[in-house]
């Protein structure tokens, strides 16, 4: 039986030209990457189909796309982290949803001075099914714009580190038991409210859960 083609729900910035077609072309190289395997969600082409366009609406439907998704990968750059990726980020961990965490800013900031820091703020490190890839953005760049393929073959680089890790970590056990996935998926919904518990009614969010336990991202 063909295996199912796995969700990414890919977190970050979406304000400016460089986001916006950067996470377009980090998203079309890791489905190449991955040949096929992962298909990425960008929100910033979701908000795009909304018709009654509200801060609650916008919010509501990238949450949406979030808890349908069976894995996520949030783009931590910057010297303060968007406050958006990291509450999606949260929520996906209420839920237990592989994680992969993407840092390509070289800079050097929060708490990456403690022996086991990241540079960013602790708060956000140390989740269990996350894993962690630092790469130096600047440095990568220098290294395939001094050969073929240029601007392509960067983003290829990339996508190839954030494919494995996506790899390693929906190996890993999840504490979330299949039996309990429903109800923790209410919860999250109840928690975050506004008009999440009508995009996901009872039995879409029963449809949600039951394809992810089907896929193997919550075990028995």
């Amino acid at each position: 039986m063909k295996k199912r083609v796995l969700k990414v729900y890919f977190a970050g910035d979406l304000f400016d030209s460089k986001d916006l077609g950067g996470n377009v072309m980090l998203a079309s190289a890791m489905e190449k990457v991955s040949g096929g395997r992962y298909q990425v969600i960008l929100p910033q082409d979701g908000e795009c189909e909304i018709v009654n366009r509200t801060s609650q609406s916008i919010r509501d439907c990238d949450f949406l796309q979030l808890f349908q998704s069976d894995l996520i990968v949030a783009n931590f750059d910057g010297h303060d982290l968007d406050s958006g990726t990291v509450t999606e980020f949260c929520f996906a961990k209420m839920v237990d949803i592989p994680a992969v965490l993407l840092r390509t800013d070289f800079r050097f900031s929060g708490d990456g001075t403690l022996p086991d820091g990241d540079p960013w703020n602790l708060m956000c490190s140390h989740y269990p099914r996350t894993e962690v890839r630092h790469i130096n953005g600047m440095k990568l760049y220098h290294e395939c714009r001094s050969g073929a393929g240029g601007i392509e073959l960067y983003y290829q680089r990339i996508a190839a580190i954030v494919t494995e890790a996506m790899d390693t970590v929906i190996t890993q056990p999840s504490w979330l038991k299949a039996d309990q996935a429903l109800g923790q998926y209410r919860n999250a919904v109840k928690s975050i409210g506004g008009s999440l518990d009508k995009l996901l009614d009872e039995q879409s969010l029963a449809n949600v859960v039951t394809g992810k336990i089907a896929a193997g991202i919550y075990g028995a």
